[in-house]
């Protein structure tokens, strides 16, 4: 081979690692759509973008244990688009930013779901951590009028549109607030839902926002949410699961368990009918209660639901983060003595079977022994329960992420 060809084969073959190389940099990267999820704990929501194949650019979360669930699921491309902290910190937005730069400045869609609680102009003095989370709503309205993505979405409690937050020193309106900074580059569309009828399978009443850059025109904003649909009830949900036992781990499904708990409370619940509470036993001795000096005492029901069995031809109730004790809101299984498994829950909560929770793939966790499987359990099952518990349900982001898509194959 003379000099010259030695040169362009020298050449091409330079060219072509560029190539390659520009791409695995995000340089050059490939026609997946893109997002960013803020405030996204254990992904389980995002996980529908995930599905419909979307580029997760960056991801931000406050805590670390639930940035290991993201993690283990592979959510982003590059091990530095795992981002954890405080999303009002500088430093933290500068991560961010330098994640949108490898991708190009190329995103499409910002996901956010702030934690809110309501507030009053009254409470606003007494509580100074109600300003403080509502101050994380402010944050993610200006990120997005920052990156200027060509979507956003919001998904929070139903009174989030009408509960107030600081806003240049004033008292606002999340929703004020939202036009007042947004309105002028996009269309923003608002919905409150209950999940239970748009493909998740437990009643769930939450607010959808979504915002469209006013450029788009080939695309009308109400059919980026999702459809309705006839609600399934729980026994159509999780009906043909196996029963399970005192402490039993399914030994075709680690993630199908029998959480113990105090074994006095047993006879407090073993005599349910579907639909009652421990507080309504007659006895007095099989209700929720103390024995303070001897004496009965019956706990307080602070809220309804509590120690309450579900009934198998309804819709299943709202999935909370205390979903792992008898005495939190509807947590006790129709039939067993139990509150409800973990892989019950994620069908409860339209979390995909492919879900990871731990490192471990599910056939090696069923061929552990009992007790190893218990030690796992031990370490990591409160953490799962919490994220399932304050999740987006996977089909509700999964036929936005979809719906998304349909534009830019009419683009």
């Amino acid at each position: 081979m003379d000099k010259r060809r030695i040169f362009f084969f020298y050449f091409f073959i330079k060219k072509w690692y560029n190539t390659v190389s520009k791409c695995n940099k995000g340089e050059k990267m490939e026609n997946n759509l893109t997002y960013i999820s803020l405030f996204s704990s254990a992904g389980v929501g995002c996980f529908g973008f995930k599905k419909e194949g979307y580029n997760c650019i960056a991801t931000n979360e406050l805590l670390e244990k639930r940035m290991k669930i993201q993690r283990i699921n592979n959510k982003c491309k590059y091990q530095t688009g795992y981002i954890v902290g405080d999303i009002r910190k500088d430093e933290i937005k500068e991560k961010i930013y330098n994640e949108i730069k490898i991708w190009n400045d190329k995103v499409d869609v910002i996901i956010a779901t702030p934690p809110c609680q309501g507030m009053s102009v009254a409470n606003l003095k007494k509580n100074k951590n109600d300003i403080y989370r509502n101050s994380l709503i402010v944050e993610t309205i200006e990120i997005i009028k920052e990156i200027k993505p060509k979507f956003f979405l919001f998904e929070n409690v139903s009174s989030f549109w009408k509960t107030n937050c600081f806003y240049k020193e004033n008292i606002k309106k999340i929703g004020e607030t939202i036009l007042e900074i947004l309105s002028n580059e996009y269309e923003i569309e608002y919905k409150i839902l209950n999940f239970k009828n748009y493909g998740a399978n437990s009643s769930r009443k939450r607010i959808l926002v979504i915002g469209k850059r006013k450029e788009i025109k080939n695309i009308d904003i109400e059919k980026l949410f999702p459809k309705y649909r006839k609600e399934k009830t729980l026994y159509e949900i999780i009906g043909n699961m196996k029963s399970l036992e005192w402490g039993e781990i399914d030994p075709e499904d680690f993630f199908h368990n029998f959480r113990v708990y105090d074994k006095k409370m047993l006879d407090w619940i073993k005599d349910l009918k579907e639909g009652e509470s421990a507080f309504d036993n007659k006895d007095d001795s099989l209700k929720p209660h103390k024995i303070i000096n001897g004496e009965i005492v019956i706990n307080k029901k602070k809220n309804s639901g509590k120690y309450e069995r579900q009934c198998w031809n309804k819709v299943a109730k709202c999935v909370l983060t205390r979903n792992d004790i008898l005495s939190s809101q509807s947590t006790i299984h129709p039939k067993d003595n139990r509150v409800f498994s973990i892989r019950e829950l994620m069908k409860m909560m339209s979390i995909p079977d492919d879900f990871k929770w731990l490192e471990y793939e599910l056939d090696i966790l069923n061929n552990l022994n009992l007790e190893e499987k218990k030690k796992i359990l031990k370490t990591n099952e409160l953490n799962i329960r919490q994220s399932i518990g304050e999740a987006v349900p996977t089909e509700i982001f999964r036929q936005i992420a979809e719906n998304i898509k349909k534009y830019y194959k009419n683009d």
